[in-house]
């Protein structure tokens, strides 16, 4: 994206959708994880504990990250599988599944369709995974006997399920729809929302709205000016 040319070659362009569909997958299913063990509102509604010494925290890492990248080999099988004879512009500003699909000179219907099935266990299965896991935590919630706490839990979760259903919104509807439907002008601009803005907010979500997460960063920028500052001197 940072390159002057606009060229890419047919194992950079591979490379590069192997790492975006098996991060993305994993992605996904790191997010139903930590929604089905509360960490969504630890802060406010566990005691505290270091969630680096869990093993099934870690369990469920490996066993994400495994899984996404073996649905992401098997997309780029089905896709670079499919004889390419039409123009080798792509209508993108990163390597998707949908511009190089339509790029095919053969029928693809049957790879479309397994890529379907895959968005559909990647997108629909956790998101619902997810909604479960938030009736629980809403049940927690309702039991904690402080009106405060009440808020504060409800306004952490809020703004994570808020992110949760734009980001799983925006994916499911480029990929739940056949390719068919597919338009590169408004389908770019959905992609930002997953790519760009959602992701960015993750910090805002998941550590900057905890009260830890601030204090390490106020530390750590502070290590980092009181640094700079005898540097200069």
């Amino acid at each position: 994206m940072l390159s002057i040319s606009p060229t890419l070659s047919f194992s950079g362009y591979a490379t590069q959708q192997y790492y975006f569909v098996g991060l993305a997958c994993t992605n996904h299913f790191l997010v139903v994880g930590m929604g089905n063990d509360h960490y969504i509102c630890h802060a406010t509604l566990l005691p505290t504990h270091s969630l680096s010494a869990e093993p099934p925290a870690w369990g469920w890492f490996f066993t994400s990250t495994l899984c996404g990248f073996l649905i992401s080999v098997v997309v780029n099988v089905l896709v670079f599988s499919v004889p390419f004879c039409a123009s080798n512009r792509i209508n993108h500003f990163f390597c998707d599944i949908s511009p190089v699909i339509k790029l095919g000179c053969t029928d693809t219907n049957q790879k479309e369709m397994v890529i379907f099935f895959l968005s559909i266990l990647v997108l629909l299965v956790p998101f619902v995974l997810i909604f479960i896991s938030y009736v629980f935590i809403v049940s927690t919630i309702l039991k904690i006997s402080s009106v405060e706490g009440q808020h504060k839990a409800f306004a952490t979760c809020a703004s994570h399920l808020t992110v949760v259903i734009v980001h799983y919104g925006c994916a499911s509807f480029i990929y739940l729809r056949p390719t068919s439907l597919y338009s590169s002008d408004k389908d770019r601009l959905v992609a930002v929302t997953y790519t760009v803005i959602t992701p960015l907010l993750n910090p805002l979500v998941y550590t900057l709205r905890n009260k830890a997460g601030k204090t390490s960063l106020r530390k750590v920028l502070s290590r980092y000016l009181f640094a700079k500052t005898l540097r200069m001197s």
